[in-house]
């Protein structure tokens, strides 16, 4: 395939498909209450979870990193009682935050906390499985096969391979990229650097996603950076499709007008 002039990175959950609320309220946060036992304290428990990894700065952390947040926080907060050291010590040490990798970790370690990280991960991609089909927001495949004409798109996501080519398939959209990266290939940061070191330059490369994370990943690469703002999804892809790709492509896209979107997409998180 011919290499073309521009990049777009794109998020999967909760940016082009609406899969943040069910993963997080059905799968994660409940599993992880009943993993560790906290069912007594449980709606605080998920409280913390969905705090941190839906309606925070945190939004769209990896899954891991989120666990270590909340169960810090059950720590803190006196109901739970576990020694999260070899879990740390784990997410400090690996660039690849994965089932595989924390498998390889517990082949090391033996390590008991670990174990049972990976058994809620686990049972969490069971139920994200199993979960009623999700939903695209509007306008993603529009978007999508408009960019399609002028951009190379991939997929760049914190989420696990199967659930996002089984979710970029049933919705007809996978055909549109030339490459999915997910949590398997590292950082969202490290997965736009391998792409780009096919040689794109900064303002030739946008992600587009609903987290401060992706934020962050495109700022680290030189990148450009597109808000699906939480709330108003459809809305943002509206204005892709409309104005703001445009933008990209025109060379416009950097400085006022970005600020001006991240204004918005910032103030929705507070």
């Amino acid at each position: 395939m011919e290499k073309k002039k521009f990049l777009v990175c794109i998020d999967s959950d909760g940016c082009a498909i609406d899969t943040m609320e069910g993963k997080h309220k059905r799968c994660f946060a409940p599993l992880m209450v009943k993993t560790w036992g906290m069912q007594e304290h449980g709606e605080k428990a998920e409280e913390i979870w969905n705090r941190i990894s839906l309606y925070s700065m945190d939004r769209g952390i990896n899954r891991f990193k989120g666990l270590e947040m909340t169960l810090r926080e059950c720590v803190d907060a006196g109901f739970l009682q576990e020694d999260l050291t070899d879990l740390r010590e784990w997410i400090g040490s690996t660039d690849i935050l994965s089932n595989q990798s924390l498998e390889e970790q517990i082949g090391k370690t033996g390590s008991p906390i670990l174990k049972k990280v990976l058994g809620w991960s686990v049972a969490s991609n069971r139920a994200i499985a199993a979960l009623p089909e999700s939903q695209m927001f509007d306008g993603v495949k529009e978007a999508l096969d408009m960019m399609n004409r002028y951009a190379d798109l991939a997929v760049v996501s914190s989420a696990n391979r199967e659930a996002v080519e089984a979710e970029w398939e049933r919705h007809g959209i996978l055909p549109y990229v030339k490459a999915v990266m997910t949590q398997d290939c590292g950082s969202k940061a490290v997965c736009i650097a391998r792409l780009m070191e096919e040689g794109y330059e900064g303002d030739q490369v946008l992600m587009i996603g609903d987290a401060p994370g992706d934020q962050k990943a495109a700022e680290k690469n030189g990148a450009l950076f597109y808000p699906a703002v939480i709330r108003r999804e459809a809305e943002s892809w509206k204005r892709l499709l409309q104005e703001s790709f445009s933008c990209f492509l025109n060379g416009t896209y950097r400085g006022e007008y970005a600020r001006q979107l991240t204004e918005e997409f910032w103030e929705a998180l507070k």
